[in-house]
């Protein structure tokens, strides 16, 4: 608070420069509701004009393929009925505390036919629509030019083919931007798969989500499409609903992979313990054949127990929501206003205490599609945090620099966008010209996280010393 006119002084020295025009990522957003509710209704009602024809659904039931037309005529719709209203996908009252309410949220006018045709990959229509969507909304981060995103995208584990599949989508359909890069989401689901014969124990789940990997990293003529897809994508996530109640804890006694064959769902603990020893070797293996390697981000601490946090903390780079950390450098990406509907109302968030602490946040909007309700989300994210928290420019300049540090992008693009000393700490890793964060503000972040060091080593000595 005392530098704040000097920060502010230092901002306006900087030619060109403003908030606006500093590189900024939303390291947490899912590509299933990456665009606006108003978006996804014109996509909607714009095919229901050029392509009415177009056979986009199979009808198990009807045993024949569908048109758009017919299926809107079976669910007694016209174009003319569709509003925001009708597609009812935003979040509300209902959902907060209830992700079963807010998973029917992906399901437009409540329909999941709906939801296979238009944001799905793996459909009838072979996911065009669903890529046509992610382009338009690329088109959009690119034309702002200095918003980028990792949009989060699933690889379930039920299948071994399906990393093959999702490969060739992406490539068929051109589904590539410079201001994207994608982050792959494994749901915690292994009952489910369980409960439909997918697979009969936890290790199939992860040899159908892991074993592709390495076979692509040790020869990438053996799954060509996924090596050119791979070149995108940054890092893992692990994502379901972490208030659900675990039946046993993870333990040396837990049985293997392989050995757990029941059909209860393995602790959040369990799965992120053994998708980070993946991820470690698959990235050895591919640092030593000169590919570039993948960083763990899983979600943890909107919800549940306080081992999610513990195990996040010491297996991850860095975590989504994190709303129930109290101290720690890990990267936290922090999404107030998908919290305000599911978890934590806005005021009770505690963003700004862990802002002015001093850890490493960036702000991202996990859902636009929920959440939103502008063409640029995360402008929306930063613009209301900084109405309610009263957030100057320079801590809207910092956290922007946080985002692009948690990002998954290439070492190059962020020397490109933060300066090439950036992983050097206080000032002299800071070039203002490109991040328009003060170097008073770096030096104050610097030497009070220093201090705390300092703090916590002498009182280890003192501790050590009276125990001899």
């Amino acid at each position: 608070m005392l530098n704040e006119v000097q920060e502010l002084e230092s901002q306006k020295s900087v030619p060109h420069r403003d908030f606006y025009n500093v590189r900024k990522v939303d390291t947490h957003v899912h590509i299933a509701c990456g665009m606006s509710q108003k978006h996804l209704l014109r996509f909607i009602k714009r095919k229901l004009k050029t392509e009415k024809d177009v056979q986009v659904y199979y009808d198990k039931a009807k045993k024949k393929a569908l048109t758009l037309s017919e299926v809107f005529e079976s669910l007694n719709l016209t174009p003319y009925d569709l509003n925001v209203d009708t597609l009812d996908v935003h979040a509300d009252s209902k959902t907060f505390h209830r992700f079963d309410q807010f998973n029917i949220k992906f399901n437009p006018v409540g329909e999941s036919k709906l939801r296979e045709i238009f944001i799905k990959t793996n459909n009838f229509i072979e996911g065009r629509y669903f890529a046509e969507i992610i382009k338009e909304v690329a088109s959009d981060l690119e034309e702002s030019k200095y918003q980028n995103a990792e949009y989060r995208i699933s690889i379930y584990g039920r299948r071994r083919d399906e990393w093959d599949r999702l490969a060739k989508w992406g490539l068929r359909n051109k589904v590539y931007s410079d201001n994207v890069r994608w982050l792959v989401q494994v749901p915690r689901i292994y009952q489910l798969h369980h409960a439909n014969k997918f697979i009969s124990n936890f290790g199939e789940m992860l040899e159908n989500l892991f074993l592709p990997l390495f076979e692509v990293t040790m020869d990438p003529k053996s799954h060509p499409e996924l090596h050119q897809f791979l070149k995108y994508v940054s890092g893992f996530d692990s994502v379901d609903d972490e208030s659900k109640p675990e039946g046993q804890a993870f333990t040396k006694n837990t049985p293997e992979p392989t050995e757990w064959t029941g059909s209860e769902n393995p602790p959040y603990s369990y799965y992120l313990f053994y998708m980070y020893a993946n991820i470690v070797i698959l990235n050895n293996l591919r640092r030593k054949r000169g590919m570039h390697t993948f960083l763990f981000r899983p979600h943890s601490g909107e919800a549940g127990a306080v081992h999610h946090l513990v195990t996040a903390f010491l297996l991850a780079e860095n975590i989504s929501h994190g709303i129930l950390t109290e101290e720690a450098q890990i990267g936290i990406a922090i999404s107030p206003l998908a919290n305000n509907c599911l978890f934590l109302s806005y005021p009770r968030n505690p963003f700004p205490d862990f802002f002015a602490r001093g850890l490493q946040l960036s702000l991202s909007t996990d859902g636009p599609l929920q959440f939103h309700f502008t063409k640029e989300p995360l402008m929306e994210e930063y613009s209301i945090a900084a109405q309610v928290w009263k957030l100057t420019r320079c801590d809207m300049c910092e956290l922007a620099r946080n985002s692009v540090i948690m990002s998954g992008y290439e070492e190059e693009v962020k020397e490109h966008w933060l300066g090439l000393n950036w992983r050097k700490d206080g000032p002299a890793g800071n070039d203002i010209l490109r991040t328009n964060v003060p170097d008073i503000r770096m030096a104050f972040r610097y030497e009070t996280l220093c201090q705390e060091l300092q703090i916590i080593t002498n009182a280890t000595k003192i501790s050590d010393a009276l125990k001899t």
